[in-house]
């Protein structure tokens, strides 16, 4: 019996089912004990298999987003939502949005909890769906896709970019573009456009982008693309969560 167990077990790790050959000596010492069918034990034997990579798949994702260490649901205060907010919050994390190429844009002044909100829910995106997502300042993304053109790579950087579901820009309104900027960052947001979701933090309203994009047209024609599949949450609470925090310390 042993060397039949073995040679199950050899064959496991040759099929790559490396999660499985580990317990397969005591799943099927179970098995026979407890009198299983066949089919039940190829069906543990499998879940296993499939329970690990799944783990291993969502640390590597979680690696791979830059996610903000500790901006999760379970540190998010929803209490200090607005209403509106709160109650978007579930159905977004059902994950529909990504599928259908929708943005979701959240605005308000600095400290309302749009980062935090955003960040939690790519690291819930994650976690139920396996869903392929980055975090990145806007500064950041520029930065990086200008001197890929400069080098160029704009091509491949964009094709990387393109790799992920979503895409979470954060504090788009601190970014003050040179022209070359400007065109680079609208040339990554039209990439997207009706194909993959962007996720968007912003401290400047709409009628204020064009501190962003400078030029007229293009910021009307960003916003059409950011707006035109789009959920628009906005964070308008009276005080910053970090006043809040503060005065609760006091």
């Amino acid at each position: 019996m042993k060397a039949d167990n073995d040679a199950v077990g050899l064959m496991l790790k040759s099929f790559l089912l490396t999660s499985a050959a580990k317990v397969w000596s005591s799943l099927e010492a179970q098995a026979s004990k407890e009198n299983w069918s066949h089919k039940r034990l190829v069906e543990s034997l499998l879940m296993v298999e499939a329970n690990d990579r799944k783990e291993r798949l969502t640390e590597r994702l979680l690696k791979r987003s830059n996610l903000p260490t500790g901006k999760t649901i379970a540190t998010l205060n929803t209490d200090s939502l607005p209403q509106k907010v709160r109650k978007q919050l579930p159905l977004l994390m059902e994950g529909a949005f990504v599928g259908q190429a929708t943005n979701i844009l959240a605005f308000g002044l600095p400290g309302r909890g749009k980062t935090h909100f955003l960040a939690a829910l790519g690291h819930e995106l994650i976690m139920r769906y396996q869903t392929k997502v980055l975090f990145t300042s806007t500064f950041r993304l520029v930065g990086n896709l200008l001197q890929a053109k400069q080098t160029h790579r704009l091509n491949e950087a964009l094709k990387k970019l393109d790799g992920f579901e979503v895409v979470i820009l954060d504090d788009i309104g601190y970014v003050q573009q040179t022209r070359e900027e400007m065109e680079i960052l609208f040339t990554f947001m039209s990439e997207r456009y009706e194909r993959k979701s962007l996720m968007i933090s912003s401290n400047l309203v709409f009628s204020e982008w064009d501190k962003i994009f400078k030029d007229a047209m293009t910021t009307m024609a960003a916003i059409d693309r950011v707006v035109h599949h789009s959920v628009i949450l906005e964070f308008d609470g009276a005080e910053s969560i970090r006043v809040q925090k503060k005065k609760l310390h006091q």
